[in-house]
């Protein structure tokens, strides 16, 4: 096996157990900070906390690879979620809610670090593999799918209050993370490109795929994070039990990662703008069965479609973002188009909470129509803009 090859295999495993770390804290943090604080509408903070730390890493962690190389960077990040998981632990254990949302900030910075496995992976392949080499490294997901809901239904009683064993389960994903990180070697920029920058930041962002791209990025992952973090919230305030909220989130996040199996190819079959109109219209499919009901099997339906949305949408969205810099330009877009996207996760993950209360569980969705009509139009928009320049 290449070099190539078996970074982009040791990424998918990286992607996998950090995407488990995130699909355990998922289905458990809202609950758990809803212990901690008596205002419900404080319940999500914590979470919101958490991606704007990731929102705030994107830039130093990129920048930081840029100096030191992907493999130092992923390290680093994977040490400071050790730190979080344990401060959560301890958190939870001592009703501390400020100290459960620095823990969660510190998961948040290595969030920072980790969504960055993606471009690594695409650094690694060739212009040909690329949107199969990310949608793979994406579709390491699919363990977390499987076995996060399961290790946070099992951990939730590891010690004395419940929730506390689920952030040392955080603690012990890190260690294989270390372990798999030690044998990727992906060489780092070479000293003429870390001199050159490129072309200006303004003129790169000016041109339309990175604006449609960025859209796409940060209403799909936006809109996810919306209606994910107040599903558990929405169920169990309506007498689904906790057990029936994690089977929802496990059938979700196996929707977001499955189907980055075959993303790549139907991106290179199909072009990568018709996989981003094709999420966004299976996420308003995701809005229009959430408002049918509040059945078990409507949340199941509706987080489903919310998954495989995200995947068409965030996979395509990345892909269509490597097309528009050069080597030496990459750090800075690549920092720049996550710093925007999180920067929308934050806002969105905190007012889930307070929409929740607001306009409850139809109305959260009602407000996720708009921006991913905004982002269908675009779409189409950048395709017929294409369109018309080849011709």
């Amino acid at each position: 096996m290449n070099q190539a090859k078996k970074n982009v295999g040791l990424l998918v495993l990286c992607q996998a157990l950090a995407m488990t770390t995130m699909t355990v804290l998922i289905t458990v943090s809202a609950l758990a900070g809803s212990n901690l604080t008596e205002n419900s509408a404080l319940a999500t903070l914590p979470l919101a906390v958490m991606q704007i730390a990731v929102m705030l890493a994107t830039i130093p962690a990129s920048l930081l690879m840029r100096r030191f190389g992907r493999q130092v960077g992923f390290l680093v990040g994977t040490s400071i979620a050790m730190v979080g998981g344990g401060l959560g632990a301890i958190a939870i254990l001592s009703g501390n809610f400020p100290l459960f949302c620095l823990g969660l900030g510190l998961i948040g910075i290595f969030n920072g670090f980790a969504g960055f496995y993606r471009f690594a992976a695409a650094d690694a392949a060739e212009d040909s593999f690329r949107p199969q080499a990310i949608s793979l490294v994406i579709a390491g997901g699919v363990l977390a799918a499987l076995i996060g809901p399961t290790l946070a239904i099992q951990s939730k009683e590891w010690l004395s209050t419940v929730y506390a064993g689920t952030f040392l389960a955080v603690v012990a994903l890190q260690i294989p993370t270390v372990l798999l990180l030690l044998g990727v070697c992906i060489p780092a920029m070479p000293a003429a490109e870390r001199q050159s920058s490129g072309r200006p930041l303004a003129e790169i962002v000016q041109q339309p795929a990175f604006g449609v791209a960025v859209a796409g990025s940060m209403v799909g992952y936006g809109i996810m994070a919306l209606l994910m973090t107040a599903t558990p919230l929405a169920m169990v305030a309506i007498a689904h039990p906790f057990e029936s909220a994690a089977s929802v989130i496990q059938w979700h996040v196996l929707g977001m990662f499955a189907p980055s199996f075959v993303t790549g190819f139907f991106i290179a079959r199909f072009g990568v703008l018709t996989i981003l109109l094709t999420g966004t219209v299976l996420n308003l499919f995701c809005v229009g069965t959430a408002m049918l009901g509040e059945s078990l099997i409507h949340f199941h339906i509706a987080l489903t479609l919310l998954g495989v949305g995200w995947n068409f949408m965030f996979v395509s969205a990345t892909a269509l973002l490597t097309e528009i810099y050069t080597p030496a330009e990459k750090a800075k877009v690549q920092a720049t188009h996550d710093f925007l996207m999180f920067a929308f996760v934050a806002l969105c993950t905190y007012l889930s909470g307070e929409l929740l209360n607001r306009v409850g569980w139809t109305g959260i969705n009602i407000v996720a129509i708009a921006p991913l009509l905004m982002v269908f139009g675009a779409t189409l928009w950048l395709m017929r803009w294409r369109q018309r320049a080849i011709a």
